[in-house]
């Protein structure tokens, strides 16, 4: 199993979150809650208002969002679901964790190592949209998700 961290559409009440339950592509079990160690921009961007974790490390915000335990099936779907390697990119980040669920605890001091989706393949006015600490598809921004069946 693999730890996987999701701040965007893939957490629980967000418009992505059926995919982590379908175990038709997988097993996702959620392990808890945390934030980024580092800073990152978290950006709503492009016409389907998508969320993205820019790899700028020490910009930005400590990002919010949700740990889970993954199968190879699910990391393989994730994989594809995000667009690895061109969109996003797969990579290990310390997460703080917040709130555990899981077995096994974290570890003493609080932070795991879990793979993350940020991208370091963006444009370069992405720099300069907001960054948020948080992502709520409904959130006040007003940036509502295009799920891609709409597209």
């Amino acid at each position: 199993m693999a730890r996987v961290f999701v701040y965007g559409t893939l957490k629980k009440g967000q418009p992505n979150y059926k995919h982590m339950i379908n175990t038709a592509k997988g097993l996702a079990k959620f392990q808890g809650r945390g934030h980024t160690v580092e800073k990152y921009p978290l950006v709503i961007a492009g016409k389907y208002n998508i969320p993205y974790m820019l790899n700028i490390p020490g910009t930005g915000h400590h990002i919010a969002g949700e740990i889970y335990s993954v199968d190879e099936q699910m990391l393989q779907f994730l994989d594809e679901f995000e667009g690895c390697p061109d969109m996003y990119q797969r990579t290990l980040m310390r997460i703080q964790v917040v709130e555990w669920e899981g077995k096994g605890g974290a570890a003493a001091d609080g932070v795991l190592e879990c793979f993350v989706y940020s991208t370091a393949t963006f444009p370069p006015e992405w720099v300069g949209l907001p960054y948020y600490d948080s992502y709520d598809s409904s959130g006040k921004h007003g940036l509502s998700y295009v799920l891609r069946e709409s597209r």
